[in-house]
């Protein structure tokens, strides 16, 4: 009697065979996702699994599963998902938020994608698609731990390069004579240049229509060419009156490639106007013929930057990436300086290093710029401040000087207004108070000595001042011309005091000479 867990998702004819316990579960790499390529060896219970992503389908929740034949035969659609993904669709390379393990992408954040499952057949009375096929996971291990291509102590020589190519992640491991060697890739689990990063999560929505074309241009050649790029894009629109393509922002990328933020706005013929989502910007973006006519303008690269529902961020960070570490991925979430902004990033190679340390540094030079314009306009500021506040007190001088001036007219015009009429009582009253404010000022211990005090000691400043700039020394005729016969006399005296010393010099010359020669003679006597 045989009895079967599962029947092939390849055949749909139900024969009966031996229970199947390992069959081969195959995923094509889309990416950098929940989909690289393993062949599950381990458990499936005799269900042969074909998960078949869209090339380059990036970060994307995935329809429900379909599931042809239910347990007695019937059709059921069962399982869970989000209809649409974020960026999914994309070309080879592309992703929602950059790029996939060791692929060039814009931002940097790797495209996870969990992409739909299609299982035909029921639980009972399938046909299984043949013998069970090693995974490539149980090929890797094979190839590192167990190889049997020489069957004598060479294996073990060849397990240990296998290792070494592991965990370089390139190469190729040859472990059976029977089988094709195992590839080793980046993506391997063996390969040790693995590292996690964090990258911003992205905050704009879909309503705001935001998809962003990477140029293969400069920066300066983007921003001067401008309004070609958006009347070349609207003519890709078809020309449409209804449609108007507008820039959101121009950034540059490492190797002079052109970041360019675009939204399309549709408007009404009532006269309202709306953006187009980005999701469907996005689609028709995609389009083969659209594509061709985008790689004429340079456009290397489109992608949509969505931000993520709380499910979709869950659903990422349950699952550690294909290739990475549950455990480093956990340590990463627990590390995650901010995890409301940011979020883990697998990068796996020194390319993908490089790439995230070019775009780095091209942020640090953008940063700098944006600071070295605030210091200027700081400086500009600081410099306007300076003059408005001498300008204030330029205009507080002049008001008071209008003051005095309003003050001597009203004065003026109050004694002709007074004139002829007798002193009233409240003016008495001030009478007598600038009279005590007038003897306060001239009593001499008072304000008025102190003024006076400081005036003379101002003035005697100032003329002395002005004699000690004026000061001229003079000298009589005759003491000069004394003054004079004197430092000859002293310039004589010296001049004959350095021929005597010259004259002793030579004489001191000459007796040292004489010396020398009588003593080479008695020396000769001598001998």
């Amino acid at each position: 009697m045989a009895f079967n867990f599962g029947g092939a998702a390849n055949n749909p004819a139900a024969t009966l065979t031996a229970p199947s316990f390992g069959a081969s579960t195959t995923t094509a790499p889309t990416g950098f996702g929940f989909g690289s390529t393993t062949t599950g060896g381990f458990g499936g219970f005799g269900a042969t699994t074909t998960a078949a992503a869209a090339p380059g389908s990036t970060f994307s929740f995935s329809a429900p599963s379909n599931t042809a034949g239910g347990l007695f035969g019937n059709t059921q659609n069962k399982g869970f998902g989000f209809s649409s993904g974020l960026g999914a669709g994309t070309a080879p390379g592309a992703s929602g938020f950059g790029t996939g393990l060791g692929t060039t992408g814009l931002g940097g954040f790797g495209g996870f994608s969990i992409q739909p499952t299609q299982q035909q057949g029921g639980l009972f009375g399938q046909q299984a698609a043949g013998p069970a096929q090693p995974t490539q996971l149980y090929q890797q291990v094979t190839a590192l731990s167990a190889p049997t291509l020489l069957g004598d102590e060479r294996d073990a020589i060849l397990a240990k390069w296998n290792q070494l190519q592991a965990y370089w992640g390139t190469g190729k491991g040859y472990y059976s004579n029977n089988t094709p060697p195992v590839d080793f890739t980046q993506e391997n689990p063996f390969c040790r240049f693995k590292a996690v990063g964090y990258s911003c999560v992205p905050g704009s929505k879909d309503e705001d229509g935001l998809v962003v074309l990477a140029l293969n241009k400069k920066e300066a050649d983007v921003r001067a060419q401008q309004q070609q790029v958006v009347e070349s894009l609207h003519k890709i629109l078809g020309s449409n009156q209804m449609l108007s393509v507008n820039v959101e922002g121009v950034k540059a990328l490492p190797d002079d490639q052109t970041e360019v933020i675009i939204y399309v706005v549709e408007r009404s013929p009532n006269g309202t106007s709306k953006r187009i989502p980005a999701s469907t910007l996005f689609s028709f973006v995609e389009q083969p013929n659209v594509k061709a006519q985008l790689a004429q303008l340079s456009v290397v690269m489109s992608v949509t930057r969505t931000e993520l529902s709380p499910a979709q961020l869950k659903q990422l960070m349950q699952n550690a990436p294909a290739g990475v570490d549950p455990i480093i991925w956990e340590q990463a979430k627990v590390d995650n300086p901010d995890p409301e902004k940011l979020i883990p990033v697998p990068m796996v190679g020194f390319k993908e290093l490089l790439r995230r340390l070019k775009i780095q540094e091209q942020m640090t030079k953008q940063h700098q710029t944006r600071v070295d314009i605030i210091s200027g306009d700081i400086s500009e500021l600081q410099k306007n401040q300076a003059t408005t506040v001498a300008k204030i007190a330029q205009y507080k001088r002049k008001l008071m000087d209008l003051s005095h001036r309003v003050l001597q007219v009203l004065i003026k015009q109050e004694i002709q207004r007074k004139s002829g009429y007798a002193i009233q009582v409240d003016e008495e009253h001030l009478r007598v108070q600038l009279d005590t404010i007038q003897s306060e000022l001239n009593a001499p211990t008072q304000f008025k000595g102190r003024l006076n005090e400081l005036m003379s000691q101002i003035r005697m400043q100032n003329h002395f001042g002005t004699v000690r700039s004026e000061e001229r020394y003079s000298v009589d005729a005759d003491l000069l011309r004394e003054i004079k016969q004197h430092l000859k006399q002293q310039q004589e005296g010296l001049s004959h005091l350095i021929s005597v010393i010259k004259d002793d010099l030579e004489d001191i010359k000459l007796i040292e000479h004489g010396l020398s020669d009588s003593g080479h003679m008695r020396g000769g006597i001598l001998s």
